[in-house]
């Protein structure tokens, strides 16, 4: 059984076995398999621009001709070089192709195949797991060691360094799809391109006001006690194909703004000076259910609607696969208990 893990998974992609010329790689995070694809294929060809040396093909299409994979992958170049056929699977399985291929000796090719998440039965999954001369690769949301390596590896090409506090709040940003994650990193290292460090002002100006933007009609209906509107916000942006793990990051800074604003407002400052003071500013437009969450909330309900969401992205990163599930979950408990008060 050919399963990377780990720093085998690293190892292969730094030097790819040429006696295991077929790659699968699948997984939820569609961003990291973009990613690694990107790279097999560029140290597979010395031109992927070049038709000849890299052919594309669609699963779905394959399937109705599964032979037709084996030709390519034998077809010698006219003018000789290097080869890769770079494969999107679909809904329709041509793991009949990957098999008789496996059997065959390819060389001097490689051939690269992108799929969604599989499930240990699925055929295309099986058989290049099963075969000596293939290699099935996981591509699953990044840990938090990954992201900080990944934000470590952009801010030492821009040299740069960032204070502790935007990095803080930089990773909470961060996860989900490896290549969003990449280039939100490369807009922020382009905006303080010769300041020397990245301030939370920076990180707040430029990566955060990307982010929020849709999640906030979710967050503000769960502190509102609006589980309606949190279905359907919620629903619209799984379609978006955003990862869950942000929206519970977006509830997270809420929570944490709220229990603030609250204490605030129990020592006896004006609801309306804590307001509209304060940073991140609050945008006019949320005024209103900020307002209703603080009426709904005590602060020691807020400090354990914190605890609550902490435990929900912790779960969200170990179970990827029911991420969705739990994030929504979480956040309809909350407008649930919005609903109580106090």
């Amino acid at each position: 059984m050919v399963a990377l893990r780990g720093k085998e998974i690293d190892a292969f992609l730094a030097r790819p076995d040429a006696g295991r010329p077929i790659v699968l790689l699948y997984g939820p995070d569609a961003g990291l398999v973009r990613e690694r694809a990107d790279a097999l294929i560029a140290s597979a060809v010395d031109d992927p621009n070049d038709p000849f040396s890299l052919v594309r093909l669609d699963g779905d299409e394959l399937s109705a001709e599964p032979s037709r994979l084996v030709d390519e992958a034998m077809t010698v170049p006219l003018f000789g070089g290097r080869r890769a056929i770079r494969v999107r699977a679909g809904s329709r399985s041509f793991a009949s192709g990957i098999d008789t291929l496996a059997e065959m000796g390819v060389k001097d090719c490689r051939i690269v195949i992108e799929a969604g998440e599989l499930r240990p039965e699925s055929p295309l999954r099986k058989v290049c797991e099963r075969a000596k001369t293939a290699v099935a690769i996981g591509c699953y949301p990044d840990t938090e060691r990954d992201l900080a390596k990944l934000m470590d590896d952009e801010l030492r090409i821009a040299n740069l360094r960032i204070a502790q506090d935007a990095r803080a709040a930089l990773m909470s940003f961060l996860g989900g799809d490896r290549q969003a994650s990449r280039n939100e990193l490369r807009k922020l290292t382009l905006y303080a391109h010769g300041k020397g460090e990245i301030t939370l002002e920076d990180v707040m100006a430029v990566v955060a006001d990307a982010s929020e933007l849709k999640l906030d009609p979710i967050v503000d209906g769960a502190f509102a006690g609006r589980p309606d509107i949190v279905e359907t916000e919620f629903a619209k942006a799984m379609i978006a194909g955003t990862y869950p793990g942000v929206i519970i990051s977006a509830a997270q800074r809420q929570a944490a703004w709220l229990h603030k604003s609250a204490l605030a407002i129990a020592d006896g400052q004006p609801a309306s000076a804590v307001l509209d003071g304060g940073f991140p500013r609050l945008h006019f437009s949320r005024k209103p259910a900020v307002e209703t969450a603080l009426r709904n909330f005590s602060v020691a309900r807020l400090a354990a609607i914190i605890e609550q969401l902490a435990t929900a992205a912790l779960d969200t990163r170990k179970q990827s696969t029911l991420a969705a599930a739990i994030a929504q979950r979480t956040l309809m408990a909350i407008a649930a208990n919005a609903k109580r008060r106090g």
